[in-house]
């Protein structure tokens, strides 16, 4: 969260600067949208900054390849939903990819939570592990 909190208000600002250089119409254009066309880009910029906070919440609770794992899933998920939903051609490589995808990511997750379980039990004493005396 710290790079964060660091690289967005000098990037904002580099953009800011730099706006008026290569996107003149920006200053012009907001005449010409809609009202519903203004709430569809502030909307989607939102998001575009919530999806940056849950990369940096994601990288700084796990692991950048869990990251990475969690990229390669909703890539599938993304493909899967345009063979179901649009009705999209599916090819025998296409397909065997996102088998062996979400094939990786299910064995990942069940070795991720393998090693969390050992981590746990090495810092637990056994209940036998101490007897007390009477004095």
């Amino acid at each position: 969260m710290q790079l964060l909190y660091y690289q967005a208000p000098l990037s904002s600002l580099m953009l800011l600067l730099m706006v008026p250089f290569f996107e003149p119409e920006a200053f012009t254009l907001p005449s010409t949208l809609s009202y519903e066309a203004m709430v569809v880009v502030l909307v989607s910029g939102v998001l575009a900054v919530l999806v940056n906070l849950s990369i940096f919440w994601i990288i700084g609770k796990t692991s950048a390849l869990t990251y990475n794992m969690i990229g390669h899933c909703k890539f599938c998920i993304t493909l899967v939903g345009g063979f179901v939903l649009f009705g999209d051609n599916v090819s025998v490589r296409q397909l065997l990819g996102v088998v062996s995808t979400f094939g990786g990511i299910v064995l990942y997750t069940h070795f991720k939570m393998e090693e969390k379980n050992d981590e746990g039990q090495k810092h637990v004493l056994p209940k036998n592990s101490v007897k007390l005396q009477r004095v």
